[in-house]
């Protein structure tokens, strides 16, 4: 009996996936330094409180208001915190 392939939903779900990261990953090693004097110290999510957590979302809502992060960067970054933020609030 033959093995089944993949649908070609599914990769192109795959491939949607690899480009996704790909195009994070560029994005990360594409940032100047001069970015970071913008945005100020690096943000630890891992260690930050949930006060820290609240305030980060909403510098970043300033950011994006003020065209200083793309959509795509704001969206990411927000689904990230809050799913944080919601983890440590269920604790």
């Amino acid at each position: 009996m033959a093995t089944r392939r993949t649908t070609s939903n599914k990769r192109e779900r795959e491939r949607s996936k690899q480009a996704k990261a790909t195009a994070k990953r560029e994005r990360r090693q594409d940032k100047s330094p001069d970015d970071d004097a913008e945005t100020g110290p690096e943000f630890d999510e891992n260690s930050a409180t949930t006060d820290q957590l609240i305030e980060r979302i909403a510098a970043m809502h300033e950011e994006y208001d003020a065209g200083r992060m793309t959509f795509e960067a704001f969206d990411e970054e927000k689904t990230e915190l809050t799913a944080l933020l919601t983890a440590r609030l269920s604790e």
